[in-house]
């Protein structure tokens, strides 16, 4: 069975100022700057949802060591982090709170001045308590086909790794306090680098790998940030799960790790209210719930067994008297009115708009009531509106010109100088403006009988390319424009 993952990794454009590189240690800290994220997301799907258990209604709790919010700003780029070694952090949970429910894990990565195209393949695990000693619940590794590998284009770029578990997904991580700790930790990995180097001989080339972050305002949790170090014949910082505490001085980096996370407490005192859906049907869930379903939640202490959906107080309009009060359905129905819907109130309901209402043929009538616009094929243009500062959209005709046949509004065609034919005509394939002129309907190049006995058939329509004049009928001045052109096309 599969649990549904959700990771995003948004793209993060870095400026690089120059490096502060330690001759010491193996990593090399980069002070670099980034702006504008974006985002790439990945779903690691569920093979099963039928047995799915929704757990919501307690607040989500975000955690951090770093002071960081992830957005514009400075950051240090560990260069040097070796293939095989991972970055953690411990975020320490109230012991009233478990089991919690980890919703989400995030961490920052970053490339400067690479040369070529990055990828990293990445692995998230997760304990209950500490790394070094407490109990691992979870860990998932990139494979480019359900979780993506940390691909990264050449230059200074970074991006942000974030772990989301669907919410509605059976298999949750569950956080049950079993280490007696108070405490979870998440951590990242490097399973490859894309030139992974020789751990503590060479580190990996800085300019076609990506790295780790961490914050510029210094280490405020020593206790709380971990790194797993790679063993080596030359690695003098040692191996295994260290601290920043236990870390050797000249390892350890300057600031906390660019990690963070959220997590939701399971057993908070939230009771189930009546949730109201579309149709008026009811159900008793809990808030989270209501809104995850697309229900209305009502007010607290409310249950389905004596809720009725949409029968509350509402805005209750009164045709007959123009005013508006604040009734139940049952009453709004008794004198006659219209419910606006519960929950709606007088104070800040409009019960009879009217406004500008645009006509398909560009004119402007009003102010009428929002129905009446529709029942003339118009489009409402708000509460309030007046014709006089109403720009309505014109419509379009086959605008010609020497060679070529635009649909336009009048205006810009008589901007460009082409000749325009009348609301509704179009250009089609040309053969409006090749006849040589609009009332040479048959298209022999001569306006005749043909064209005026085209006209006496669509008599009276409204939607016919007769309509010459584009008043929106073929009518008298059509048939007389026929006759005005007769003869040969020019």
């Amino acid at each position: 069975m599969y649990t549904k993952l959700i990771f995003t990794l948004p793209l993060l454009l870095f400026a690089c100022v120059p490096a502060i590189a330690s001759q010491e240690s193996r990593l090399d800290p980069t002070p670099v700057t980034y702006t504008t994220p974006t985002s790439l997301k990945a779903t690691f799907k569920t093979t099963n949802k039928k047995n799915a258990r929704m757990v919501g209604g307690c607040p989500q709790v975000p955690v951090a060591l770093t002071d960081s919010d992830f957005g514009d700003g400075a950051y240090i780029l560990q260069a040097g982090f070796a293939q095989g070694e991972s970055l953690g952090a411990t975020y320490s949970v109230p012991a009233e709170s478990f089991p919690i429910k980890v919703d989400v894990m995030e961490v920052l990565f970053g490339t400067s001045n690479a040369i070529v195209e990055t990828t990293t393949h990445w692995s998230i695990s997760v304990w209950d308590g500490t790394p070094a000693n407490g109990i691992q619940v979870a860990s998932y590794s990139s494979d480019d086909v359900i979780l993506p590998h940390l691909v990264m284009p050449p230059g200074t770029n970074g991006i942000i790794i974030s772990v989301s578990v669907d919410p509605q997904d059976p298999d949750q991580i569950y956080i049950y306090n079993e280490s007696g700790m108070n405490s979870y930790s998440i951590a990242f990995r490097i399973d490859q680098h894309n030139q992974p180097g020789n751990p503590c001989i060479s580190s990996p080339p800085q300019n076609r790998n990506a790295f780790p972050c961490t914050d510029t305002s210094g280490l405020d949790f020593p206790n709380e940030n971990w790194i797993n170090a790679v063993s080596g014949s030359f690695c003098v910082c040692g191996s295994g799960w260290f601290t920043f505490q236990d870390f050797p001085n000249l390892c350890t980096p300057s600031g906390d790790w660019l990690l963070r996370s959220s997590y939701t407490p399971v057993n908070c005192s939230v009771d189930p209210i009546a949730c109201c859906f579309s149709n008026d049907s009811c159900q008793d869930l809990i808030p989270s719930e209501c809104e995850i379903f697309g229900g209305d939640a009502a007010d607290s202490g409310t249950t389905c067994a004596t809720y009725v959906c949409g029968s509350g107080i509402g805005a209750c309009c009164i045709a007959s008297t123009g005013q508006c009060v604040d009734f139940d359905l049952t009453n709004c129905n008794t004198v006659g009115g219209v419910h606006m819907g519960e929950g709606t109130i007088c104070a800040t309901t409009t019960c009879f708009p009217d406004g500008a209402c645009c006509l398909p043929n560009g004119a402007c009538i009003g102010p009428i009531s929002p129905d009446d616009c529709v029942a003339v094929a118009g489009s409402f243009q708000g509460d309030g509106t007046l014709c006089e500062t109403t720009a309505c959209p014109q419509p379009s005709g086959a605008c010609c010109g020497a060679d070529w046949c635009l649909d336009l509004v009048e205006t810009d065609c008589d901007a460009v100088g082409g000749a325009w034919f009348g609301e509704m005509t179009q250009c089609g394939d040309g053969s409006i403006c090749n006849s040589g002129c609009a009332e040479d309907f048959d298209e022999d190049g001569v306006v005749g009988v043909n064209d005026l006995l085209f006209v006496v058939g669509e008599w009276g329509l409204t939607d016919s390319e007769a309509d010459l004049d584009g008043s929106g009928t073929v009518d008298t001045p059509d048939l007389l424009a026929v006759i005005a052109a007769w003869g040969v096309c020019e």
